[in-house]
This record gives C-alpha cells, structure tokens and sequence, in this order.
C-alpha cells in the first residue's frame, strides 16, 4: 500500500492542526486534498485510513462535490477503511452511512454556549469504553462552530453528548467515528477561522482568543490524544 492516510479538506483554511504534530512524530505518510479547489478525490481504499476535516458546507448539499464525498465515505465504510469525521466530516460519515442531517437545535459558536457556559462533551458509557477515548477524561471542553446535527440509525452508536446539541460524537462502523467539535484546533487556526468565518467574525476575537488561551494546555492535550488514539486503532502509529 503506497500511502498511510488519506484527508480531505472541505475549505482551504480548515487544516489538520494538530494532526501535524502527530503525523511528523510517527512519520506518518500523508495525502492531503482540498476538496473546495481541486474537487476530485483520490481512491479512500488504496488508504490505510481517512480523516474529513469541517467546513461551512452541508452534507445536504446536492453539489458534485458533496455527492462525491459521500459516496466515497460510503464505498470506504462498506471496505472497512478507518475513518475519523470532524464537523462537517461527522456530518457526511452519518450521511454516508444512512443517518440524517438536520438543524441543530442551537446553533453552538464558539467555546461558549449562548448562556455563557462551556461548551462540553459528556462520554457515554461506550464512549468511556471506545478505545478512541483512551486516556480521556469525561466531560472535556470542546469549540463548536456548526449549525447542523445528526439523526442517528439504530446500528450508530452514541459515544459523547452535549447538552444543547445531543449528538456530539458517534461510531458509525466497527472504525468509523465522527467529532462534532473541532479536537484539532490550535491557536493559529483560531485567529485565521476568526477572520474568515462569518459567523466568529460577528464575536470578539481578541475574547475568542483569550478564552482558548485560557484552557490552551487542557485543550491541546485531549486533541492530540483523541487523534492520537484513532491513528493507532487505524494501524498507523
């Protein structure tokens, strides 16, 4: 097999994060593609493994390249390939598997919920046991940027819940998980999404910032695990 992990990209500014310190560590080949520029997608199963990164899309979309996303996502559950979803990138697996997508009940925007309180993931009792959650510790803080969630199929399974948005994070195949909240994020990204994005350029970016600063440590620790985590259930590391 010529290449290790395959990840694709919905927008050019929503990169891997901290993947990239992973990826060096363990000498992980990777094929990065931007879905939004080049719109073609190399073969998921000639990958040992597939990330899907966020963006501002909808897995509703009837656009080409959303329809080619998801029948992609489709033919690597059927084969088996591991797969890890981020925002958007849950919302396709879930698709892609026969779930559905839908308004979320809150649009949730940041760190912090509307009333001001941290946005969390509470791991259910699977999610304590899935080894993508090794070494995690439940709730955790998470940054949210999505308006949309999902309907689960009697064979997904929940592994970490919100409290405004329920579906937070979910198995959708024996290797095939999805994040609703962005576990790569770095401080970097951050600034850029926060002058890009229309819905973070309506709030403070110097308080958006100063706000990730403040829980960075925490934060940056339970994303490379939880990622760290998948690349070995994938095989990689």
């Amino acid at each position: 097999m010529p290449y290790k992990l395959l990840i694709i990209k919905n927008i050019t500014h929503e990169e891997p994060g901290l993947l990239h310190e992973l990826l060096h560590k363990h000498g992980i080949e990777v094929t990065i593609v931007d879905l939004s520029r080049d719109g073609i997608l190399p073969d998921p199963l000639d990958y040992k493994a597939m990330l899907i990164l966020g963006g501002p899309q909808s897995a509703n979309d009837e656009t080409p390249a959303m329809r080619l996303l998801i029948g992609e996502i489709s033919r690597a559950l059927k084969a088996g390939v591991p797969t890890l979803g981020i925002c958007l990138g849950l919302q396709a697996i879930v698709k892609a598997a026969g779930g559905k997508v839908l308004r979320s009940p809150v649009k949730e925007i940041g760190f912090l919920d509307p009333e001001g309180n941290p946005f969390t993931v509470e791991l259910t009792p699977a999610g304590k046991t899935d080894p993508i959650f090794k070494d995690i510790e439940s709730p955790f803080r998470v940054f949210q940027l999505h308006g949309e969630t999902v309907e689960l199929t009697g064979s997904m399974q929940l592994l970490g819940s919100g409290r405004l948005c329920t579906n937070q994070v979910v198995k959708a195949g024996p290797a095939a998980y999805g994040v609703q909240c962005h576990v790569e994020l770095t401080p970097e990204m951050l600034g850029i999404w926060a002058a890009l994005d229309s819905d973070l350029k309506t709030m403070d970016r110097h308080e958006l910032l100063k706000q990730f600063d403040l829980i960075g440590k925490e934060y940056t620790r339970t994303g490379l695990v939880i990622l760290y985590n998948f690349l070995a259930l994938a095989g990689l590391t």
